[in-house]
């Protein structure tokens, strides 16, 4: 069984959420948020909670499907970051000029299988 979760258009750039997600990739669920719950970087958040909402979303399958749900037996299969929109603003600088800042967002995918499922 896999199940998946995806956060849109989170407010963090796409390559500080890449680091927290190799991190975790490949681990056992409850070990990557722990993992997450204390890294010290302001990109665990958003991840953590993606990773919490996929193994919620597998509890749901699981029970619609009469199956055992055990967390322990739960695998990051597939994980990674995609970049969103870049929201872009601008700053006044000397002389009346402008310089360009974007705000860069991302698309976090979650993927979470069985030990089984996982290979």
């Amino acid at each position: 069984m896999e199940a998946k979760a995806i956060a849109r258009h989170v407010r963090v750039t796409p390559r500080k959420a890449r680091r927290m997600v190799d991190l975790i990739r490949g681990k056992q669920a409850t070990e990557a948020i722990t993992i997450l719950k204390f890294a010290p970087q302001d990109a665990a958040l958003p991840v953590r909670k993606v990773l919490e909402s996929a193994i919620a979303n597998a509890r749901v399958k699981a029970d619609k499907a009469n199956e055992a749900f055990r967390e322990n037996d739960l695998v990051i299969k597939e994980t990674y970051v995609d970049e969103g929109v870049t929201l872009k603003r601008f700053r006044a600088r000397a002389q009346g000029r402008a310089a360009r800042i974007n705000k860069r967002t991302s698309h976090i995918t979650v993927i979470v299988a069985s030990k089984e499922g996982a290979r």
